[in-house]
């Protein structure tokens, strides 16, 4: 296969579809219960200004939240088409919606993403420090106390995985995901957008969301093990308000990741391509079929990979099929012309000898 080539493009597994956003513009693809597919396409600039989004390390902390927040968003989206029945609203719903009225919306979302943040930086975190910290009375190496605190970290990861794999509405959300990097693979190494090459793209991708946790999880053994302090409560201190700046280094990684060819940044990028194998599964045809409208909502894989528009190919192809029907016409009076030549030449000898015989 070709080398790769970066797009720029991302997206993320939603319920029965898949979202794809290439810069400020989005799209969710859906397969409806009625098995047509639904694009829905539309902007999201995000958080912080243009300025913000271009400093190293404070851009991956903006775009973590916001990959939030529109995620969160698009799997709404998603849901909305699989609501079985309408359920009466809550009392906590109504007085959501009497306090804050049109932006009651916007306000659940952005209290489910802080929530969703808190709850994954006390479990993440917050746990393995006081889990490893059990063994300081008996370790007394903070180096050896850092990398067990690290592994409890990624065991929980991977444990957490593994739980939400088994139900079988995540397993088509991961074989979605497997879509997404499909498609992605498939546009970057400069083949046609088809689902016959897409089927045969790899479902790894370096830019992936679970290489960025894995890389979380190696860079926050990094820091632990170089930052220490003695007080316990500034450990866990430090360990909250290190996330952020542990967020944007693996940030930067990913990033460079996804544009590199190097040989050492593709080692180093192998072990959450491994670790992809828990989050993908392979597509059937009708996923791929809506991960490739998501893809071709928002990017012109066309003109970014110098093919021809879709409408003059079209025009090629009827004027080459137009030029052989052309040829075929002309063959065609052409063995016309050589039989009538032949049926002229096989009469005259027969003229000649009938003449000679009536001279004998």
């Amino acid at each position: 296969m070709s080398t790769t080539r970066y797009s720029g493009i991302g997206g993320q597994a939603v319920l029965e579809g898949i979202m794809m956003k290439n810069q400020d513009v989005y799209s969710v693809g859906v397969r409806k219960p009625d098995g047509e597919i639904e694009v829905h396409l539309s902007t999201y600039e995000g958080i912080g200004n243009k300025r913000l989004k271009r400093l190293p390390i404070v851009r991956g902390v903006i775009s973590f939240v916001d990959s939030l927040v529109l995620g969160m968003k698009c799997l709404t989206f998603s849901a909305s088409f699989y609501d079985e029945e309408e359920t009466q609203p809550s009392k906590a719903d109504q007085l959501i919606d009497k306090l804050f009225g049109e932006k009651a919306e916007k306000v659940v979302m952005d209290l489910t993403v802080a929530f969703s943040i808190v709850m994954a930086v006390a479990i993440f975190m917050v746990l393995p420090y006081f889990a490893a910290a059990l063994l300081r009375r008996v370790i007394v190496s903070d180096t050896l106390l850092a990398l067990i605190e690290g592994g409890i970290r990624l065991l929980l990861f991977i444990g957490y995985i593994l739980l939400i794999s088994r139900m079988k509405d995540i397993q088509r959300v991961f074989q979605y995901h497997g879509a997404e990097h499909k498609c992605i693979n498939c546009v970057e190494h400069g083949l046609e957008l088809n689902v016959e090459n897409v089927r045969g793209s790899s479902k790894e991708h370096k830019r992936c969301g679970t290489s960025f946790m894995l890389i979380v999880m190696i860079v926050s053994i990094i820091f632990f093990i170089f930052i220490r302090v003695e007080s316990p409560i500034l450990r866990v201190v430090f360990r909250i308000a290190l996330v952020p700046v542990i967020a944007g280094v693996s940030y930067e990684f990913i990033r460079l990741a996804g544009r590199s060819e190097n040989k050492l940044v593709l080692a180093l990028s192998r072990p959450g391509m491994w670790m992809q194998g828990l989050t993908t599964r392979e597509p059937d045809d009708d996923m791929i079929e809506v991960a490739i409208a998501a893809v071709e909502a928002v990017f012109d894989w066309r003109t970014w990979q110098g093919r021809e528009p879709l409408e003059k190919e079209a025009e090629t192809v009827d004027e080459a099929e137009e030029a052989q029907l052309q040829a075929g016409d002309m063959e065609e009076l052409l063995e016309e012309d050589e039989e009538a030549s032949a049926e002229t030449f096989d009469g005259e000898p027969k003229e000649v000898e009938e003449v000679l015989e009536e001279k004998a």
